[in-house]
């Protein structure tokens, strides 16, 4: 059985309307009738169709402005029409199939050869439209994978992954790196059940990461209920410790302000270091984008040293922030692996 489809007769002859709609309809064909131009035009832009019979010689407009106003319409350029017309031209024929009709008729037609010819537009249609939905699912599916991609990597390494650069990494001369942990976190798991504790800590992860958004800072990762961030790369920026401040803070507000753990307030310990840093990919299966070097080190043991509530810097972050922000002088401060160093509490914006 052929394909079926739903036709547009347009002829400004009633018998050859009738005609032609009587024998498509015996077909199988669903058939809609124009009788002139203007008209085909204002049917074709409110309802779907499938191929388009079109005469040439006809009133207020012919045959020639119909098609000529569907090739330039991209909603309607790929509706195939062949054109049935008494003009037993030449020129006639050459300029419509230069104009984009699948096929030219002449009247008198043969019923058997335009059945041929219609089966054959239907067919063509029908692959064109297969196509066009597949390009379309292949487009979701490639900005699908984009939006994970994004997830995963930072934009500029993203980009960089897929013009199939080799080794990834980069030396940062300064950034600042952020460690925050959720204080008390390891009690609370012994009592609650894994479902509610995972929906926990993605809610206070998803708030830590529209504030990552929304100062422009790379998350980098989440290890258990500890969170990293940092400030100036893959794209460096100048105000990287002030950024790393002001989202620290916002930080404090943002999770004193959850109450998802049946009342009991949450608190959340944070530790900041400015130096520098190598940054790149690691892995071919399930990779990351990560950091190494020193400063890494030390930002997490201002976190692991440091106290509920509170955060805790360098002297280095320091030293870039003292001027715009409030500080408490802890004093020395034994950090393992390293002896003794002077460290700060950082309070708020002066």
């Amino acid at each position: 059985m052929g394909e079926r489809g739903h036709i547009l007769v347009v002829d400004d002859s009633l018998l050859n309307r009738r005609k032609l709609s009587l024998g498509l309809e015996q077909q199988g064909h669903t058939v809609t009738l124009a009788e002139n131009g203007r008209q085909a035009l204002d049917l074709i832009q409110s309802e779907s169709f499938d191929l388009v019979l079109l005469d040439i010689l006809m009133p207020q407009m012919d045959g020639y402005q119909v098609l000529a106003q569907m090739k330039q319409d991209g909603t309607l350029r790929d509706l195939p029409v062949i054109v049935i017309s008494a003009l037993d031209e030449l020129e006639s024929t050459v300029k419509c199939i230069e104009m984009g009709a699948e096929d030219y008729l002449l009247k008198p037609f043969n019923p058997i050869l335009l059945k041929a010819r219609i089966g054959a537009s239907l067919e063509k249609k029908r692959l064109r439209d297969q196509e066009q939905a597949y390009l379309e699912q292949l487009q979701i599916e490639q900005e699908k994978s984009e939006r994970l991609l994004l997830n995963i990597l930072p934009k500029p390494i993203a980009d960089r992954l897929k013009q199939e650069e080799g080794i990834i990494a980069d030396s940062f001369n300064e950034v600042t790196v952020l460690f925050a942990d959720i204080v008390g976190f390891t009690n609370l798991s012994s009592y609650t059940p894994p479902t509610e504790l995972v929906i926990i800590l993605n809610e206070i992860f998803s708030t830590l990461d529209e504030l990552v958004e929304h100062h422009g800072l790379e998350k980098i990762k989440t290890i258990g209920d500890a969170y990293m961030v940092v400030g100036g790369l893959p794209t460096p920026r100048p105000d990287h410790a002030e950024a790393i401040a002001d989202i620290a803070l916002d930080m404090q507000r943002a999770v004193s302000g959850l109450n998802i753990t049946n009342g009991q307030p949450l608190t959340i310990r944070i530790g900041i270091h400015t130096g520098p840093v190598v940054a790149g990919i690691i892995g071919v299966k399930k990779f990351s984008y990560d950091l190494w070097g020193d400063t890494v080190n030390l930002a997490s043991r201002m976190e692991s040293h440091g106290q509920a509530g509170c955060i805790q810097v360098t002297q280095d972050t320091y030293n870039l922030l003292k001027d715009r922000y409030e500080f408490e002088a802890r004093g020395l401060t034994p950090v393992k692996g390293i002896g003794d160093m002077p460290t700060f509490f950082l309070i708020g914006k002066r």
